[in-house]
């Protein structure tokens, strides 16, 4: 009549299961997806007013380019190869997902070693970005 619960080992799985190939990995890679989608869309419409925030003027049309290149298609970039990645749990798709996340650690560090030379800054952008960056990477890593 009654059942006997699953051994802790078969939840373990079946969690570990959820994150890694399941339904919490397509929903946080789609959701990092469409964060750079955003970025990369609005750098590629509106280069100068993207890096406005950070108080950089791009006056000039090198400039704009640069911002348009590492901002816009870098970031459709990202965003085309984590919604790939969602759709495939495979090794290479793990390895864009380690990627991502690495490179947007890298960007939080950078922002903490920017503290070590220069003034502090207002949390908005400099550590509202850190944050986003460190929770992205950290749910990236989690789930991959």
């Amino acid at each position: 009549m009654f059942t006997e619960a699953p051994a802790a080992p078969v939840l373990e799985d079946r969690a570990t299961e959820a994150l890694q190939g399941g339904v919490v990995r397509t929903v946080v890679l789609t959701a990092a997806g469409l964060f750079f989608t955003g970025m990369g869309l609005y750098a590629l419409a509106a280069p100068a007013r993207l890096v406005r925030p950070f108080g950089i003027a791009v006056g000039t049309t090198p400039g704009r380019s640069e911002v348009r290149a590492v901002y816009g298609g870098f970031g459709l970039a990202v965003a085309a190869a984590l919604f790939w990645s969602a759709t495939t749990t495979g090794d290479l798709g793990r390895g864009v997902v380690l990627a991502v996340a690495v490179a947007l650690a890298g960007m939080a560090a950078g922002r903490v070693i920017s503290r070590v030379f220069d003034a502090p800054a207002a949390f908005y952008p400099t550590w509202f970005y850190f944050w986003v960056e460190t929770l992205a990477a950290a749910a990236l890593l989690t789930v991959n």
